[in-house]
């Protein structure tokens, strides 16, 4: 067991027990799967994702407050090292005691009650103040998909969030992974729509797996037009 002292809270960093009954709640909105596929992909793809990295997905992050287990499922996060076997965090997964704190966490915003503000600092702590409080994640961000509304918080040295202003690009750098985090307008998997979408270093678009299949098409055919123009019927 770790313990962690906050001014509110002694926290402990606890294997959750096996009997443990996680709440069971249906996603809030039909665009989160899809929305939060899409980052995890092209970090993938890119060779972004580390072996030992976790992407959850409305899993519970895991912290003990005073005695008590308090459980947060964030709709997208990213924890660039996990110290367990993958077996250890199929239910749920405990900063500290099984790996490194998220170094983001994404909520898309899906109804009017205003969860993703809260800092409810009693028992159970609201989703800010766990994020800020207890998990000190350095990056916090609320996005709106219907109108394409993206929020950045940064921790600072006040260990309270404060909101980021976009670059010249309209984009955020995420520092603990150096790249680039934005809106991007389009279509995938049947949905028209906003996206988040990653940028690298050198502002290169990181692509879904569909894009990079579509580019491969596109190559294809244009060598085929290149070897016609030349004489040459090529081979299909």
């Amino acid at each position: 067991m770790i313990v962690t002292l906050t001014q509110d809270y002694q926290i402990t960093w606890e294997k959750l027990p096996d009997d443990y009954v996680l709440p069971d709640e249906p996603v809030d909105n039909i665009n989160q799967p899809p929305l939060a596929a899409a980052l995890t992909e092209s970090l993938e793809i890119s060779g972004r994702l580390p072996e030992n990295a976790l992407t959850p997905t409305n899993y519970g992050i895991c912290a003990t407050l005073n005695g008590k287990i308090v459980i947060k499922a964030p709709d997208w996060a990213y924890v660039l090292s996990i110290r367990v076997a993958r077996e250890e965090v199929k239910r749920s997964y405990t900063p500290q005691l099984q790996g490194d704190m998220p170094v983001i966490v994404i909520e898309f915003i899906s109804d009017t009650d205003g969860t993703e503000y809260s800092i409810k600092p009693t028992y159970p702590p609201g989703k800010w103040f766990f994020y800020e409080r207890i998990l000190k994640v350095p990056n916090y961000l609320i996005f709106e998909p219907d109108s394409g509304s993206l929020e950045v918080y940064r921790l600072g040295d006040t260990a309270q969030y404060s909101l980021q202003a976009a670059d010249e690009n309209n984009r955020h750098q995420i520092a603990e992974i150096n790249l680039y985090l934005g809106v991007w307008q389009g279509t995938r998997e049947n949905r028209t729509g906003y996206w988040l979408r990653w940028w690298d270093e050198q502002g290169q678009l990181l692509l879904w797996g569909s894009e990079l299949a579509e580019q491969e098409r596109q190559r294809a055919e244009r060598l085929i037009a290149q070897l016609r123009a030349a004489g040459i019927e090529p081979e299909v």
